[in-house]
């Protein structure tokens, strides 16, 4: 089993930031990609943000030059540094991770969702 734990969510004012972390625990063997993805009420999970394992990185365009994406790969984490937030970012935001557990093979894991909030 892998489990992954986000941190980080909560209100923030418009312009303000924040920062989410995700840290994969659990029968790892490696981890391919990380990632982030958002839910907002009444809309369809997207992706946000992800990153390879060597570190090259794709953002959605409503993101970029705001948010950025890094990872610890020894401890299994991944970051997500949002600036400049804007009430549309508001949404839960889930850890994404593709995992090769130490038996039973590779497989995509999720967190459980953290709330962000962007409102004044």
């Amino acid at each position: 089993q892998v489990q992954l734990e986000e941190s980080g969510g909560g209100l923030v004012q418009p312009g303000g930031s924040l920062r989410l972390s995700c840290a994969a625990s659990g029968s790892i063997f490696f981890i391919y990609s990380m990632g982030w993805y958002r839910q907002a009420p009444g809309k369809q999970r997207e992706l946000v943000a992800v990153i390879t394992s060597g570190g090259s990185t794709n953002y959605a365009d409503s993101v970029k030059g705001r948010f950025t994406i890094s990872r610890d790969n020894a401890k299994n984490t991944v970051y997500l540094q949002m600036n400049t937030l804007k009430p549309e970012d508001t949404a839960v935001y889930y850890c994404n991770a593709d995992v090769v557990k130490v038996v039973g093979g590779r497989g995509e894991s999720w967190g459980q969702g953290t709330q962000v909030s962007v409102s004044s």
